[in-house]
């Protein structure tokens, strides 16, 4: 016993659950799919003047080409080699946009595929994004370089090789229970190829990998798939890792890990079973919010008063959190119709304003591109398509409308108004207490953060006239979801914060947005 409570505590010294952004930046933005270019740009011009802590960036290694169909986004998530050139950018462009970011605060947060390589059926040829030669029928990729040998193939006991079922578990005894697991490691997702990671040989190549992007600069790493792979085989890649870059980290850095473990019950993988390696994705986050914005199954906002661990949810200093991501605002991964998006975007902008004023998590925002989607049988066939791209299928770039959202099909989803001022809201109050609590035992809720910040949400299908305790200190306030402050003027709502701190908020419900933040940054 005394044996397992140290190794627990040698690798709880080692996972890094610190995401690494500057003081006062406490969110990162998911700028799914695009370019370097564009997010160097965007990093210099837009994401450091409004305080985003970070990009997650798409994965930036050699990927196969997939023409059936057409360049879909998740041929990202196939690798051919560790080389870094992708639709998104040469290495190059991948260093410079590193460097320009780093050098505005921004840090960069890359998407690591190490599960698996690409599919089974991939065929043999140059058909990738740099040109390297692989055949997929034969385990061979020699860009980096891996053999039949250092694949899962043999060690998965299922009849197709394949991940056959996540959901059986209760009729299952122990011996099947271990048996799932071992499914769910050592098996093909989705007839990916699946890398023997107990091999030091593949541990080192994927270390060699990650190590490479740390020396550029990156400050962390989502680990994709993590749950497809065995705890100690992440540990045992992470531990070969490098500090961070000194020239923008201080001495001794380790890098932000965050995992992707999608763990909504009822499967023996648990989220806490990867605590030791770093923070995990709470995928419940999204899942349950969106019921409660929604009104589904009976919930109701006044519930969220124990938002976060009451709620069953990983603690909070394990947990990466987020609205929606690029996997379930397709129907992909978990969560379901209850996830919101973009495509419903006054909820959307309530759960992602919630999310960025509760304390609970580091915060992830979501950044999209529009597709044509095509419903039939509930089901969105066009939920494969790719970036807005050219005839050639290279990327098209983001271009800035002159009322600072975006073109080319680009949602930017960061640049709503009500959401980039949550995220100045977050940064605000960082460090506050959750306080201040209100309900009106339906859908109208209020809370504080110390005496930083206030919202107040009306998601009752009545309009709301309250008086209530904020916390802050008496004077004019800025309503950053209507509007924000401009120089010493408002160009949205004004709320009026009294001597003793209460003050009075009218939301209608058919107002563009029913909710109301302010924080003292926004103070006349």
């Amino acid at each position: 016993m005394q044996v397992l409570l140290l190794l627990a505590a040698v690798g709880f010294c080692w996972a890094q659950y610190s995401p690494n952004t500057l003081s006062g930046r406490t969110s990162i933005v998911h700028l799914f799919e695009w370019r370097w270019a564009d997010i160097a740009l965007e990093c210099e011009r837009y994401l450091a003047p409004n305080g985003f802590g970070g990009v997650q960036v798409s994965p930036p290694n050699e990927n196969i080409v997939i023409t059936n169909p057409s360049r879909p986004w998740w041929e990202r998530y196939q690798p051919v080699s560790y080389k870094l050139c992708t639709r998104s950018g040469n290495e190059n462009e991948f260093r410079d946009m590193v460097t320009r970011c780093n050098n505005v605060g921004v840090h960069i947060y890359v998407d690591a595929v190490v599960n698996h390589m690409c599919g089974a059926a991939g065929g043999s040829g140059t058909h990738s994004t740099c040109g390297s030669y692989f055949n997929a029928g034969n385990r061979d990729f020699p860009a980096v370089p891996y053999s039949g040998w250092d694949f899962n193939d043999g060690k998965c006991r299922t009849g197709s090789g394949e991940i056959e079922n996540y959901g059986d578990m209760y009729q299952w005894h122990l011996k099947t229970f271990f048996f799932f697991i071992t499914l769910v490691r050592d098996c093909r997702l989705v007839s990916l190829l699946d890398l023997a990671l107990e091999k030091d040989y593949v541990r080192s190549k994927v270390a060699e990998y990650m190590n490479y992007l740390i020396d550029i600069g990156v400050a962390g790493f989502r680990i994709d798939a993590a749950k497809h792979m065995w705890p100690g085989d992440i540990r045992a890649f992470l531990d070969k890792l490098k500090n961070l870059n000194t020239k923008w980290f201080s001495a001794g850095t380790k890098p932000f890990i965050y995992q992707e473990v999608i763990d909504l019950g009822g499967e023996p993988i648990k989220g806490s079973d990867y605590f030791g390696n770093g923070r995990v994705t709470e995928f419940k986050y999204g899942a349950k919010l969106g019921t409660v914005i929604r009104k589904w199954n009976g919930e109701k906002m006044a519930y969220l008063k124990n938002w976060g661990e009451g709620w069953g949810f990983v603690p909070s200093d394990r947990a990466l959190v987020f609205v929606d991501n690029h996997d379930n605002q397709r129907g992909h991964g978990a969560g379901g119709a209850s996830i919101l998006t973009f495509w419903d975007p006054r909820p959307y902008k309530m759960a992602v304003g919630f999310m960025l004023a509760h304390p609970y998590g580091f915060t992830r925002v979501m950044s999209s591109f529009r597709w044509p989607r095509s419903f039939v049988n509930g089901r969105d066939v066009n939920d494969w398509i790719g970036p807005p791209s050219n005839s050639d299928g290279s990327t098209k770039p983001v271009t800035i409308n002159a009322d600072t959202t975006c073109g080319n099909d680009w949602v930017c989803e960061h640049r709503w108004r009500q959401i980039k001022n949550m995220v100045i809201f977050r940064n605000v109050v960082d460090g506050q207490p959750f306080s201040n609590w209100w309900d009106n035992g339906s859908n109208q809720v209020a809370f504080g953060r110390g005496s930083k910040g206030f919202i107040v949400f009306n998601n009752d299908d009545w309009n709301m006239n309250i008086h209530l305790q904020t916390g802050l200190p008496a004077g004019t306030y800025c309503d950053v979801i209507s509007g924000q402050k401009e120089g010493n003027k408002c160009t949205g709502k004004q709320v009026y914060v009294s001597a003793d701190g209460m003050a009075n908020f009218q939301i209608s419900t058919n107002a563009e947005d029913p909710f109301v933040a302010i924080h003292v940054n926004a103070k006349l």
